[in-house]
């Protein structure tokens, strides 16, 4: 499959062009407005036929998939930040509806102060909404992710965002291949709806009913279920797409949850999510080769990266973390007044389930560069006096 030279936000355009969607709903915003731009330009030129929706706001966009959606199409659309906020309640009603939307957020931070320039808080806001929630490290693994979320979406019925970090993806430039539609249908053929999913004359059903105490709590259990549930989905479709579209993936462990390089036996583990892994495997590879002393080589420092943050993967990152003395869980997120999200979820998850020391550290929060000296410095910090929760890189 050759690879190109493009833009994050065109390989991602690209890959939903050849996905097909019936229906494109969006409204721009900064750093996502090339995506759409780019479906808007392919649909005008005659060289996509789905039908593209301009929308007056993203809550009237996320309105329109929903429409689309519940009529038995694939559907896209697109997002980030206060663009993100702004369909909070059509978010969770996309989930409880079980309807298999997917939609990329360009993670940008959020107001106020006004900023547009990269972290993850927009997504945090919600991540409780029902939704699977996948993370690129770089563009290729983006598009792959589109096409996974997407089948994924349709198998399991539930909703699918992909994150992707807004300009330091989106408007970056990298060697990408794209699947073609052919190849593409291959894993993921033409949705069809079963009937009683969708709204049909023929056959009504009701969508998003009103639902009394008696009922509420179950459907919404029945929807944590079926999302806790997705993991065997998720890793059974990852392998499937990482063969056919021949992915090599150099590392110790790796499925469609997570990713791990690095020794057996660590003595420090680096857990974040999102872009910012390049910059933490470059700086772990030069204090691993630097270092000559045996019990470092032995115990080395290991890279976990999160790549499905909804539902929380948190036996499989136990699996890993389980042995290290230290882990750093880096967020480029804060829940004020606590941590950073990533950092609370695998600290309860391992509470009373490892004796390793797990520390919170916040970086790159509006657009702060992350460097290797930062992630060096993390590393000697975590073996110090937990100190709750660090900003780094002031």
């Amino acid at each position: 499959m050759p690879k190109q030279i493009l833009e994050g936000s065109r390989a991602i355009a690209l890959a939903v062009k050849n996905i097909a969607p019936a229906v494109v709903a969006a409204y721009p915003i900064t750093p996502q407005t090339h995506i759409v731009e780019a479906l808007a330009k392919f649909k005008a030129d005659g060289e996509a036929d789905f039908e593209f929706l301009r929308a007056e706001s993203e809550f009237a966009a996320a309105s329109m998939i929903v429409g689309a959606a519940a009529a038995g199409v694939r559907t896209y659309s697109a997002t980030s930040s206060q663009g993100l906020l702004l369909m909070n309640e059509v978010i969770y009603n996309i989930a409880g509806m079980r309807l298999p939307v997917v939609i990329t957020c360009a993670n940008r931070a959020v107001s106020a102060p006004i900023n547009i320039w990269n972290d993850q808080q927009d997504m945090h806001t919600v991540s409780p909404a029902g939704w699977v929630h996948f993370f690129a490290e770089n563009n290729q693994e983006a598009v792959d992710q589109h096409i996974l979320a997407f089948k994924i979406a349709e198998e399991a019925k539930l909703p699918v965002m992909v994150n992707v970090d807004g300009f330091v993806l989106t408007h970056t430039y990298e060697p990408v291949a794209i699947p073609t539609a052919k190849e593409i249908k291959k894993f993921l053929p033409a949705y069809k709806p079963a009937k009683g999913e969708y709204l049909d004359p023929a056959s009504p059903a009701t969508l998003g009913a009103f639902a009394t105490p008696a009922h509420y709590m179950e459907i919404r259990e029945e929807l944590h279920n079926d999302l806790t549930a997705s993991f065997d989905l998720i890793n059974k479709e990852y392998e499937k797409i990482k063969k056919m579209l021949r992915r090599d993936i150099l590392a110790a462990y790796d499925n469609g949850l997570v990713e791990y390089a690095g020794p057996k036996n660590p003595k420090t583990i680096i857990v974040a999510m999102g872009s910012i892994l390049g910059t933490i495997k470059d700086a772990v590879d030069e204090m691993n080769k630097k270092s000559s002393l045996p019990p470092f080589i032995k115990e080395g420092i290991g890279v976990l990266k999160i790549k499905t943050y909804r539902p929380f993967p948190a036996e499989a990152i136990l699996n890993i973390i389980k042995k290290a003395k230290y882990v750093a869980v880096i967020d480029k997120a804060i829940t004020l007044g606590h941590m950073g999200p990533l950092a609370a979820d695998i600290k309860a998850a391992a509470q009373g389930k490892m004796s390793g020391k797990i520390q919170s550290f916040i970086a790159g929060l509006g657009g702060r560069d992350i460097t290797k000296e930062m992630i060096k410095k993390i590393v000697k910090e975590v073996e110090g006096r937990d100190e709750g929760v660090r900003f780094v890189g002031k």
